[in-house]
């Protein structure tokens, strides 16, 4: 299969339907499940696909070393190739994977303000004309009001779509429609928020908030533990 048709049968086109096209410039989406669900698989797969458009991708992690998140991209791009028979595999790897970069903090010695410094100084001093940037690792229990606030007017002022995860306690609770009750205080400044659980031998994806909806529903998608990949049901 070549890159355009594979780009076209991508489930990410379903994930996309079923938020209103996508996040959206401008925008922060996040996927929140306990650890080890498979977050940061699925941010891979999306930045992946950002990746097979042409687009260019800040990778942002706060939990892993660049060697490893490198590593997730290199997973991730052989388990689609793989599964689409993609024709010319490294000759499409290395072209697509010079618009991505990889940037790696430690939340704990840094302010926000300083984080999104670094990454507008990738943009225009590093030449990187980035379209959507991810975020891995992020705490969002260490976060304040203030945080997320600068996180959105960033994203709104550079229309660049923001994609974050966040990491629930085993028992962490949830209000009447899905969304995490450590996220309540942020429904103004999230535009998306998908929610990640084990249901039998995959693990299920639901949207519990797009964009001013905050009915909860069904993706029709599933992330394959096997091949780390968001696929349909």
């Amino acid at each position: 299969m070549v890159k355009s048709e594979l780009n076209k049968r991508s489930p990410l086109r379903i994930f996309e339907n079923s938020i209103n096209g996508g996040v959206g410039k401008g925008n922060i989406g996040v996927l929140t499940s306990r650890k080890g669900v498979g977050k940061t698989a699925c941010l891979v797969h999306i930045a992946m696909d950002k990746l097979f458009r042409g687009s260019h991708v800040i990778h942002v992690s706060f939990s892993s070393k660049v060697d490893h998140i490198a590593v997730w991209y290199e997973d991730i791009f052989k388990e689609i190739a793989k599964k689409h028979e993609l024709e010319d595999v490294t000759e499409v790897y290395n072209e697509i994977i010079k618009n991505r970069v990889i940037m790696n903090f430690n939340q704990d010695g840094i302010e926000t303000e300083k984080v999104l410094s670094s990454i507008t100084a990738m943009i225009k001093q590093g030449h990187f004309a980035a379209d959507s940037i991810i975020i891995d690792g992020y705490d969002y229990a260490k976060a304040s009001r203030g945080d997320l606030a600068a996180l959105k007017a960033f994203a709104e002022e550079t229309n660049l779509e923001i994609w974050t995860s966040v990491s629930l306690q085993k028992d962490a609770p949830y209000d009447e429609n899905g969304v995490p009750l450590i996220l309540k205080d942020y429904l103004d400044v999230l535009s998306v928020i998908i929610t990640l659980m084990y249901e039998g031998d995959h693990v299920h994806l639901k949207v519990v908030k797009d964009h001013d909806d905050l009915s909860p529903k069904e993706m029709s998608l599933k992330l394959d533990p096997k091949t780390l990949l968001i696929a349909e049901k």
